[in-house]
């Protein structure tokens, strides 16, 4: 592989990966918990009031980061063919890496970002952090079975 290819490579799977992330963050979490459901905010440590400022910051870096993974993967269009199934792992992988950082970090480690208040979170909890990973190795196994082949 030419260090062309491999940096156009290095691009597509960021590119994957950067959507994912910002989808995880603006799609699902945002919308499907925050909004939709409405069980709670990304920073719940404050008043109401804090928390919609905090969901309003957590879904503009969402769609910052969703857009700017889209940017990415249209330079790699413009140079050249996109290796989609590349492309997809990256996107798992994205999806999943920030779901489970979320759920570890936010979640449970710094508890600024829970899921539900008032209720066991055990099954949330091991629904949430069983998706990140199933999706993360999903993703990272698609990323391991369309790698470039190097020359011997």
């Amino acid at each position: 592989m030419t260090s062309t290819e491999s940096a156009t490579d290095r691009r597509i799977v960021a590119a994957g990966a950067l959507f994912g992330a910002g989808i995880a963050a603006s799609m699902i979490d945002l919308f499907i918990f925050h909004l939709w459901l409405q069980w709670h905010h990304f920073y719940d440590r404050s008043t109401p009031h804090v928390g919609l400022v905090a969901d309003g910051f957590f879904h503009a870096f969402g769609w910052f980061i969703t857009i700017a993974g889209l940017f990415l993967l249209a330079d790699v269009r413009r140079r050249g063919e996109v290796r989609w199934s590349r492309w997809t792992g990256a996107v798992l992988a994205g999806i999943g890496g920030f779901q489970l950082l979320d759920g570890v970090l936010n979640h449970k480690i710094l508890r600024i970002h829970q899921i539900r208040y008032g209720v066991d979170l055990l099954l949330y909890d091991a629904v949430w952090i069983g998706t990140a990973i199933a999706l993360l190795v999903a993703g990272l196994i698609t990323l391991r079975f369309t790698r470039p082949a190097r020359p011997r």
